[in-house]
């Protein structure tokens, strides 16, 4: 993991003296609503629905176990609404058929950084102070700026991998942080890197999708996407460059911000995204950054331009861990025990297939630990559970976890001979479920019972679909299928790229709900990211279990059982959306009909 330095930890916590000082000056009326507002979004606080909500700034999705625990003490001892605030909040979400509103946890986000739903602006600035003990804050996760950058949660370990993404994602952010020139955008502005030859950080779906690559000599590169995003209209990056050697990207990402700072909307925030620009330029665009990139080199000497010796430094950092060796000479080799284990234990050896990874070190294997499970919302991680999983990292992962676009955690560096101590450990902590990539793994955003602008609410959709698939081998049969839910139009919960969509929409001042199909982020098993498309009309929250569950029924009924069997989406490629539709219009008819 990245080390800070004096300089990065001086700087984290000025900043957070900073803010207090604001905060205190908002508190005492020397500075007005409309002052402090741009002042604490820039530092990740929002005001949402019913109290304020953080975003803590989890570059490329790693957190140490030190971490971890500070998360678990802010839950613990900060989130928590004043009374009144909690009660109102409560009533009002009575009358939508959501009981109870949880308080005392985390969530993790599709760009893996980590929120709070109910911390007092009374108690943001002792907030600030810890996370910066920690090495942690909040810079950038709002506002008209570079966002946290981030990457495969794979990254560094994954055996797919050509070169590893994070010492480049580290030199970006320190580089775009503060950085004038990407301070007030048109509109905010989100990076992603993979170094893989699988896609798990679907750079296709942001404003800047980076994936290193080798070209025919062995030299290191960029193949450079931009303009790809979701909300209103979806759409996936186009390639700029095929190939960038790997020392220019800043440069050429200076030009890429350079020109959407010129000619980005400003007017229209719906049509200020860069994808906008893209779409609406063409090649008129492409060219400009062309030619920017080349006077950026050519005239300023490429000013940005990473040396070797700064790639070197930064790299270090991110060296494998010392992990003591579990085999000596004449012993038996690593994960000897493992296959008598699995044939054991049923559930382990389901797990092993699901939920654990292979690993570029063969004695190592990656575990991703599952955050989806009745009653608690996806992404959802108690005080409790994120004190566990701070143990879990120490004990069997050098201290190292990572937050994933799934929002799940991984443990990265976890031995072959320790996988069945870690299961039990896992198991008693209830986040041993075996349903990775399956479809209870899903993706929601908090939705309606958190964010101000949210049409519809996610959570009581994904509880509904969790509580009635709860059969595991029900699941395997299934196979894999991405299942995203997102509460408004803007598409936190990356509805368009799942192979099931699902987005809460407003009619009349009832939640109702589209579905979509075909969505995919770009991983290899699904194809190249595209956004699904809308079947049908709009389904009430009633009806939309069973409006799920005829589609997968007709998918059982169409797939190609010969030789290896047809995934979801191979299926829904092969015979289109035709017969899925009229599946879900019959269950809405049937549902009708009953009451």
């Amino acid at each position: 993991m990245y080390q800070y330095t004096e300089f990065d930890k001086s700087f984290v916590r000025s900043r957070a003296a900073q803010f207090r000082d604001q905060l205190e000056r908002w508190q005492t009326g020397k500075l007005s609503e409309d002052d402090f507002r741009p002042l604490r979004l820039q530092n990740g606080w929002y005001v949402q629905r019913h109290a304020p909500m953080l975003r803590v700034a989890v570059p490329y999705g790693e957190l140490s176990s030190a971490q971890l625990r500070m998360l678990a003490r802010i839950a613990r001892e900060f989130d928590e609404p004043e009374a009144e605030v909690y009660r109102l909040a409560c009533e009002a979400q009575r009358k939508l058929g959501t009981s109870h509103l949880p308080t005392h946890y985390a969530h993790f986000t599709t760009r893996t950084n980590v929120q709070f739903n109910w911390i007092p602006l009374s108690k943001a600035a002792d907030v600030m102070d810890l996370l910066a003990s920690v090495d942690m804050h909040g810079i950038q996760t709002s506002g008209n700026c570079i966002r946290n950058i981030s990457c495969d949660e794979r990254a560094g370990v994954a055996p797919d991998e050509i070169a590893d993404p994070r010492p480049f994602a580290e030199i970006m952010r320190q580089w775009t942080t503060l950085h004038p020139e990407f301070a007030f955008l048109p509109r905010k502005f989100k990076i992603a890197i993979t170094g893989a030859t699988e896609d798990r950080a679907a750079t296709d779906w942001h404003d800047v999708g980076l994936r290193l690559l080798r070209n025919d000599v062995g030299e290191l590169g960029f193949r450079v996407a931009v303009g790809g995003g979701m909300g209103r209209t979806p759409m996936t990056g186009v390639v700029l460059r095929e190939f960038l050697p790997w020392h220019q990207i800043m440069n050429y990402i200076e030009a890429v911000v350079r020109v959407y700072n010129r000619y980005g909307r400003r007017d229209n925030k719906y049509k200020a995204r860069i994808k906008i620009l893209v779409k609406a330029e063409g090649q008129r665009y492409i060219d400009e950054v062309d030619e920017e990139f080349r006077q950026i080199v050519e005239l300023d000497g490429g000013p940005h331009s990473i040396p070797q010796a700064e790639l070197e430094r930064v790299s270090a950092s991110f060296v494998p861990p010392a992990l003591s060796s579990r085999t000596r000479c004449g012993e038996a080799r690593p994960g000897a025990d493992l296959h008598a284990q699995s044939q054991a234990h049923p559930r382990f050896r389901r797990w092993l297939q699901r939920n654990v990874a292979l690993h570029k070190d063969p004695a190592l294997r990656i575990v991703t630990l599952s955050f989806k499970r009745l009653l608690q919302a996806p992404g959802d991680a108690t005080a409790g559970q994120l004190d566990i999983v701070a143990g879990l990292a120490e004990r069997f992962s050098a201290g190292e976890a990572r937050v994933t676009h799934t929002q799940n955690v991984v443990l990265p560096w976890v031995h072959v001979d320790d996988l069945f101590a870690l299961w039990e450990t896992a198991c008693d902590a209830d986040l041993a479920s075996a349903n990775v990539h399956l479809l209870t793994d899903m993706i929601a955003c908090p939705g309606g019972d958190f964010c101000a602008l949210a049409n519809a609410r996610s959570i009581p959709v994904a509880q509904a679909l969790a509580e009635r698939y709860q059969d595991l081998d029900e699941l395997d049969d299934l196979g894999e299928i991405d299942l995203h839910i997102s509460g408004c139009i803007n598409s936190c919960g990356h509805h368009h790229s799942g192979h099931i969509g699902i987005l809460g929409v407003d009619k009349d001042g009832r939640e109702w709900y589209q579905v979509t199909l075909g969505g995919a982020d770009g991983k290899n098993a699904s194809g190249a990211a595209q956004p699904g498309k809308v079947i049908g009309p709009s389904f009430s929250a009633q009806e939309i279990p069973d409006v799920i569950e005829a589609i997968l029924s007709t998918y059982r009924d169409l797939r190609n059982s010969g030789g290896a069997r047809e995934t979801f989406i191979q299926t829904l490629k092969r015979v289109g959306p035709e017969p899925f539709k009229a599946a879900a219009n019959e269950a809405r008819w049937k549902m009708e009909v009953t009451l």
